[in-house]
C-alpha cells in the first residue's frame, strides 16, 4: 500500500468511527459498553474489508478510474452541453406523465420518480447518439469533430528520451501536445545515473536533469511528476508500460527493446529515432552529394562521411580522400533499424 493509499485508509477509518458514534449518540442519550463495542466492531469491520480492497482491488478500479477520466476528458464542450440538453428535455417530460400516471387506480408511490429518472436517462442517451443530427439541426455544420483532445494524451518519458535531450526541442516546437509524465521512479534512475562513478554515466545523468528543467521553464509543454509507483514490479521498463496502460498514455522512449515490449503489450510508442529517420531528407540514387570524407570504412577503399543530419554516407574509393571535402554521386540508399546509409562514389568516378 502507498503512503497516499495508507493515508486514505486512516481517514476512512476515522470517519466511520465518527459517524457510526454520532449515530449511537443519537439512538440513544447514552453510550453503555455495548454502544461501544458495537461501534468498534462497525470500524473493525470496515478496516478489514477497506484493506483488502485496497490491497487487491484499488489497482483495478484505480485503471477503471483513470480510463473513465480519459474519457470524460476528450469530451468537448458540445459534447456536454448535447448531453446536458438531453438529460434536461428527457427530466421535464418524465415530469409531464406524472401527472397522467396520477390517476392509475393502483397507487405506486415510487412510480413517478422512477419514470422522471427513466425519461432523463433516456433523453440523455438519444442526445449522444443522435449528437451530430442534433448539431446539424441548430449549426448546419454535418460530422462535426467532437472530441477534444484526441492528440493530447498524456506521454510517459523514460530515462533513454530524456537523457537524449532531443525530446526537449520537440517540445520548443509545439508539436507535442498534452501533459508530459514524469514517474518517480524514472527520476529516481535519472538521479542514480547522475550520482554515477563512472564519469560518462554521470555525465549523462546531469545532462538529463538539465533537459528536465529546461523543459519545466517551457510554456508550451506541461511537465508532471506522477508518484505513482508499482513495487511489485521490479523492472523500470514493466513499471513504464503498466503505468501507460493504467492511465491510457503513451511512452515516449529510444529503448529500442522498450519499444517492442511496448507493442507486444499493446502501449503505443513514439520513437524519437524513428521521428528523426523520417525528418530526414530523402536522396535518389544519381543525386550528388558534397561530403567530407573523416575516416576508412569497413571494406577497403571505402572512405565514411556524415550529413549535417547525422546520415552516414559510405563513399566507394573514398579512403585516399579522408579530411577532404569531395563531390560524390549517390549510387544506393539503405534503410536499416539503425537509420539511412547512403552509399555513393566520387563524381567522375561512374
Amino acid at each position: 500500500m502507498t503512503s497516499g493509499g495508507k493515508w486514505g485508509f486512516i481517514v476512512s477509518i476515522i470517519i466511520v468511527f465518527i459517524l457510526s458514534t454520532l449515530i449511537s449518540r443519537s439512538l440513544q442519550t447514552s453510550l453503555n459498553s455495548y454502544s461501544w463495542l458495537v461501534i468498534i466492531l462497525i470500524t473493525g469491520t470496515f478496516s478489514i474489508i477497506t484493506y483488502f480492497i485496497q490491497k487487491y482491488a484499488g489497482f483495478f478500479f484505480l485503471e477503471k478510474w483513470n480510463k473513465l477520466s480519459l474519457a470524460i476528458n476528450r469530451l468537448s464542450a458540445i459534447d456536454i452541453l448535447v448531453a446536458l440538453g438531453g438529460l434536461i428535455v428527457g427530466l421535464v417530460i418524465g415530469a409531464l406523465l406524472t401527472y397522467p400516471l396520477s390517476f392509475l387506480y393502483i397507487k405506486i408511490t415510487t412510480l413517478p420518480l422512477l419514470v422522471t429518472l427513466g425519461c432523463g436517462i433516456i433523453g440523455l442517451a438519444l442526445a449522444i447518439i443522435r449528437k451530430e443530427d442534433i448539431i446539424m439541426i441548430f449549426t448546419g455544420i454535418p460530422k462535426m469533430k467532437l472530441l477534444r483532445g484526441q492528440n493530447n494524451i498524456a506521454k510517459i518519458l523514460d530515462t533513454s528520451s530524456i537523457v537524449d535531450g532531443r525530446i526537449a526541442d520537440i517540445c520548443k516546437t509545439g508539436f507535442v501536445e498534452g501533459d508530459m509524465i514524469i514517474p518517480r521512479f524514472v527520476l529516481k534512475e535519472l538521479q542514480q545515473v547522475a550520482d554515477s562513478q563512472d564519469p560518462l554515466k554521470r555525465s549523462r545523468g546531469r545532462r538529463g536533469l538539465d533537459i528536465l528543467n529546461k523543459m519545466r521553464k517551457e510554456k508550451k509543454v506541461n511537465i508532471r511528476i506522477v508518484e505513482r509507483d508499482f513495487i511489485e514490479i521490479r523492472d523500470v521498463d514493466a513499471k513504464l508500460i503498466k503505468m501507460a496502460k493504467v492511465m491510457g498514455a503513451k511512452v515516449i522512449t529510444n529503448d529500442y527493446n522498450l519499444n517492442k515490449i511496448a507493442e507486444l503489450e499493446g502501449v503505443e510508442v513514439l520513437n524519437i529515432n524513428e521521428l528523426a529517420n523520417s525528418l530526414k531528407p530523402y536522396v535518389l540514387p544519381g543525386e550528388e552529394l558534397r561530403v567530407q570524407i573523416i575516416r576508412e570504412g569497413k571494406e577497403s577503399d571505402q572512405g565514411v562521411g556524415y550529413l549535417d543530419d547525422g546520415t552516414m554516407v559510405v563513399v566507394e574509393g573514398g579512403k585516399k580522400y579522408i579530411n577532404v571535402v569531395i563531390d560524390t554521386i549517390v549510387t544506393s540508399v539503405l534503410q536499416t533499424p539503425a537509420g539511412r546509409m547512403i552509399f555513393a562514389k566520387p563524381r567522375g568516378k561512374m
